[in-house]
């Protein structure tokens, strides 16, 4: 059976095929060629990757990513849909799911929602629910610089602190929108955030969310 990181995988890779290499994607300043070449990186040059935690390697990492960008494009987009090397730990399924799966949703969102006539997608249940244990897990991290109190709420009422603090704002949607909002891409998730009119601005407009 197909993991949700290589279904999410291959989603991207056909996402940013069908795009092509000059197309606008969420991540500032990146366009699909760009993204491409950050995905075959992270995966296949982890000495150069590391620069993403590392800042004394950035300067490598933007090195080593900007000669991937000048590769054939039709090449990062078969690294990426055929995966990591052989040796590589993201190989090993658990790794893979714990490391890939939001990244590479992410991702394929960053390349769908960049498109002027995008629509949401409609998440399977048992997806919706990955997700959401991510957050649940990951929350802290993910909003530890938020500059308001944050709490992620999902219609159904189950809701995940993510920074604890005054003035709250809730913000409430399905776990793939709350998952784009968390990693800073405020603009672009169906969400509703509620509390203090002037923490909501602060928050929607906050640039530290994420990783």
């Amino acid at each position: 059976m197909s993991t949700h990181a290589k279904r999410e995988r291959l989603l991207l890779a056909d996402l940013l095929e069908a795009a092509g290499p000059d197309a606008p994607t969420l991540c500032t300043g990146w366009r699909t060629r760009d993204l491409a070449a950050h995905v075959v990186v992270r995966e296949r040059r982890p000495d150069a990757a590391a620069g993403t935690v590392v800042p004394a390697l950035k300067d490598r990492l933007d090195r080593v990513q900007a000669e991937f960008a000048e590769k054939p494009y039709e090449e990062l987009i078969q690294l990426i849909r055929t995966g990591p090397p052989r040796m590589s730990p993201f190989t090993i399924k658990q790794i893979d799911e714990g490391a890939n799966t939001v990244e590479f949703y992410v991702h394929a969102e960053d390349v769908r929602r960049a498109q002027p006539a995008w629509s949401p997608r409609e998440l399977d249940p048992v997806f919706s629910d990955v997700l959401w244990s991510r957050l649940e897990k990951g929350a802290r991290l993910l909003g530890r610089k938020a500059p308001v109190g944050l709490v992620l709420r999902r219609p159904d009422g189950q809701t995940a602190v993510a920074h604890k603090g005054t003035p709250v704002v809730t913000v409430t949607g399905e776990p793939g929108e709350l998952t784009m909002f968390v990693f800073g891409r405020q603009d672009a998730a169906k969400v509703q955030l509620d509390g203090d009119q002037e923490a909501v601005a602060r928050l929607h407009e906050a640039k530290q969310l994420g990783i």
